[in-house]
Order: structure tokens, then C-alpha cells, then sequence
């Protein structure tokens, strides 16, 4: 065996030719994402907001009815309810079909025909 030379026993790490670390290499940046956050904070455009649900005042029913089919969905672990499983927390509250049914809210009445009674 040949006795190791002292080039070789030296501890300095020898230099890589390749190590990109050593190296200033131009990375490409992505101007897109820069213009399109300066564009949203300079638009004058008003986000848009569902007015149904943001910035309302709601009714007792309204809370209560949030609240428990909140609290359904926690309890059973579904995020989705059916509206079989709506009714049930409907039922639930309470509420019974007492009287005649109506027009739905907001639903087209055809003309000449008279609103139900």
C-alpha cells in the first residue's frame, strides 16, 4: 500500500468547479403577481360582496335557525346537509306547515294569472 501524500491529507475542502452557490446567477421574477396587487389596491372598483349575508342585521328566526343548523352540522359532521336534513332541523325548531302555501319570494308571476290568495 502506498502511504497517503500530504496534498492528499490536507482538511481545506478543494473548491467545486459547478457549486452554483458560489456563483451570481439572474433568477427570472415573476412581475405578474406584483402588478396584479397594485392594480387591486389602486382600482377604485368595490369588492364583490354577497348583501345577503355581509353587513345585515339578522332576525331572532334568522339567528336561530343559523345557529342550529350550525350546531347540526358540528354535531353530525356534515358540511354539506341534505335538504332532507335541513327540514329535520326545522322540525326541530319548531316549525310546522300551518297554513295555505304561497308564491315563493321573488319567484316571476306569469301575467293574467292572479297571485294565490
Amino acid at each position: 500500500m502506498s502511504k497517503p501524500s500530504a496534498a492528499t491529507t490536507d482538511t481545506t475542502p478543494m473548491p467545486f468547479p459547478n457549486d452554483r452557490r458560489k456563483r451570481n446567477i439572474p433568477v427570472a421574477t415573476d412581475r405578474r403577481a406584483k402588478n396584479a396587487a397594485e392594480a387591486r389596491k389602486n382600482s377604485e372598483r368595490r369588492r364583490l360582496i354577497d348583501p345577503t349575508t355581509c353587513e345585515r342585521d339578522y332576525s331572532d328566526d334568522e339567528t336561530d335557525f343559523m345557529k342550529a343548523m350550525d350546531r347540526y352540522k358540528r354535531d353530525n359532521r356534515r358540511p354539506f346537509p341534505t335538504w332532507s336534513e335541513v327540514l329535520e332541523v326545522l322540525r326541530a325548531l319548531g316549525y310546522r306547515k300551518v297554513a295555505e302555501p304561497t308564491d315563493l319570494p321573488g319567484a316571476k308571476k306569469p301575467a293574467g294569472v292572479p297571485a294565490a290568495v
